[in-house]
């Protein structure tokens, strides 16, 4: 017993001892305390350049204390530092990292420091390179490389990478997918200070395009993803069109991510099929906003959409809209409104687009009950220009007038066309570019309501200044002319109104129209001007100031008229869904006002 008590309590002693030095271990141990960084020669932009890419000065700010790491670290930095050196053109750098005194690349990293106080970062820049020879070939036809690749002028290893990417797409451009530089020959001459590069490229077998083979798809079908990238089979292969099969299966809103990839081998006949690896999106998505206007009052506005309806990328939507919510003037709107839509129909390009409204609409001068069915098609031409037409009907019951006693039973059939030219940099903010929405529907009179047609044009134009663009001057101009159709036999909804926050910000909502006959009414002709100067005052707040005139007319543009304007400031706050808009305005002209106005939405005014 006493044996076995003593080896316990031997054992016991042990664990002890054990748990000690563990717990001695586990210790946190001191990091460096001091880093001296020290760049000779050189201007400033490259010593900021070369202390903001140190992975030292990283680990430093961000309080790395374990001296391994930390000495890894600085075994790492001349790898690092040369890069850098390279990219700026200098191939005779000395980099000096001594940890605690001592070189960092002479440490075994057998045997790490168990401390460290100081690391004194030392870097001589010495003398800058030019190129002496600069070839590289052979090149597609009408390649043209950048202006730095040549004899005497800066050797930086950036216009190296550069030339051989512009010279491996030149032949990509002409089919060739799987051109690449075979070989590179660079020698600094440290004499002459001159670096000569000669790169070589093989262009490889010219190619068609094989088969997409899409991968990753839960829900969608295989067939309609290669029909909606639209990969043009058997033609040569070209980069432009695998980006475009791309963009055509993003835009559908289907999928989160999209990844073309070529196959690594062609195949017998020449071809080369592209890897189509998808995710999909979540099936189904929410949303809801609100705006606000002093004299219309709050709109609620919610919707529902399912992104992949028939396993084709369809999208149905369904919107509701309820308005007039504490309105000054006018009273309770309603609408419910249905979209269907299928693209690659007919052509990749082309989209069918299937539309359902039910619309209740009350304002000072008119009671409107309508319902709109539509169906077209939609064809994008290029990332810029798309262009719509199609058959619509439309039925409204409308009472008007002053005291509300002219009563129509409106039935039409329209023709409803439009063009879409978007050179914006930014659809939701945008700094610079210019944007052009055009419509014209002509209308056959069924019922109550004569033959013409409505046309609309909305023209906006951007040009940011500062850095960063921080400030934008906004244009827009916006017209409209009812063509062919007396004002009382010509569907409500088709009119126009200035006033709001689309057109005159500072003047109520639709508080110029025209009185033909002393009955209060919309008019046929109609054109507004705005301007707003926007500046960034932080990364999520903004501020503008904008000015906003409109007109109306009793013909298009002609007979009894009338026009006011508007001018206020307003802030702008950034959220994942866009600015969030909050606007003050005041009339400046003509006797439509009624003092500030405000309006609160989400995203810019236009």
């Amino acid at each position: 017993m006493k044996k076995l008590q003593g080896c316990a309590r031997g054992r016991l002693a042990v664990m002890a001892q054990t748990l000690v030095f563990a717990m001695v271990l586990a210790q946190p141990a001191a990091g460096f305390e001091d880093l001296r960084f020290s760049v000779n020669g050189g201007d400033s932009a490259l010593e900021r350049d070369l202390q903001q890419a140190s992975l030292l000065r990283a680990a430093r700010d961000d309080g790395l204390s374990d001296p391994f790491e930390v000495f890894t670290i600085a075994r790492a930095e001349y790898g690092q530092l040369i890069g850098l050196f390279y990219e700026a053109g200098y191939y005779a750098p000395v980099i000096s990292i001594r940890i605690n005194g001592r070189e960092a690349a002479d440490i075994s990293p057998l045997n790490p420091p168990d401390t460290i106080d100081v690391i004194d970062v030392q870097l001589s820049v010495g003398p800058p390179f030019v190129f002496g020879r600069a070839q590289i070939g052979p090149l597609a036809p009408e390649t043209d490389l950048p202006d730095g690749f040549a004899p005497g002028r800066s050797a930086r290893s950036t216009i190296i990478r550069d030339t051989a990417e512009v010279a491996i797409d030149g032949w990509r451009d002409l089919g060739h997918a799987k051109a690449e530089p075979v070989s590179q020959q660079i020698t600094a001459r440290h004499t002459a200070q001159e670096l000569d590069v000669d790169v070589s490229v093989d262009p490889g077998p010219r190619f068609t395009f094989g088969k997409l083979r899409p991968s990753g798809q839960e829900r969608t079908r295989p067939n309609r993803i290669v029909k909606i990238a639209g990969l043009p089979t058997g033609e040569v292969f070209s980069p432009d069109d695998v980006q475009r099969a791309a963009e055509r299966l993003r835009r559908t809103g289907t999928f989160a991510s999209v990844a073309l990839r070529e196959a690594e081998d062609g195949n017998p006949d020449g071809s080369l099929d592209i890897n189509a690896a998808v995710v999909e999106a979540p099936l189904r998505r929410i949303g809801a906003s609100i705006e606000l206007d002093t004299e219309s009052g709050a709109k609620l506005t919610g919707f529902w959409l399912h992104r992949n309806l028939l396993g084709g990328a369809e999208r149905f939507r369904i919107e509701a809209m309820v308005g007039g919510l504490a309105a000054r003037r006018g009273g309770r709107d309603y609408r419910l409104a249905l979209e269907f839509s299928r693209p690659a129909t007919f052509t990749p390009d082309t989209t069918l687009n299937l539309g359902a409204l039910v619309e209740n609409e009350r304002e000072d001068d008119f009671i409107a009950r309508r319902a709109r069915l539509d169906i077209g098609l939609s064809h994008r031409f290029n990332d810029q220009l798309t262009f719509g037409a199609g058959i619509g009907a439309l039925v409204e019951r409308a009472r008007f007038g002053n005291d509300l006693d002219i009563r129509r039973n409106y039935r039409l059939l329209l023709l409803p066309l439009s063009v879409e030219w978007d050179r914006r940099d930014d659809d939701r903010a945008p700094t610079s570019g210019t944007y052009l929405q055009a419509e014209l529907t002509p209308f056959l009179g069924i019922s109550a309501a004569d033959s013409g047609a409505r046309a609309y044009l909305d023209a906006r134009s951007y040009y940011g200044f500062g850095e960063d663009d921080r400030f934008v001057l906004a244009g827009r101009a916006q017209a409209g002319a009812i063509i062919g159709a007396n004002i009382d036999r010509t569907p409500r909804d088709f009119l126009f109104y200035s006033g709001g926050g689309g057109s005159v910000r500072g003047q109520p909502f639709r508080s110029l129209g025209v009185s033909p006959d002393g009955v209060r009414s919309g008019g046929r002709g109609f054109a507004a001007l705005s301007l707003e100067g926007r500046m960034r005052a932080t990364e999520t707040i903004g501020l503008t100031a904008f000015a906003d005139a409109g007109y109306v007319s009793e013909g298009a543009f002609t007979g009894p008229s009338g026009w006011h304007a508007g001018a206020g400031v307003g802030l702008r706050y950034e959220t994942p869904v866009g600015p969030l808009r909050l606007d003050v305005g005041m009339p400046v002209r003509g006797d439509t006002g009624r003092g500030p106005q405000l309006y609160l939405g989400i995203g810019q005014a236009f």
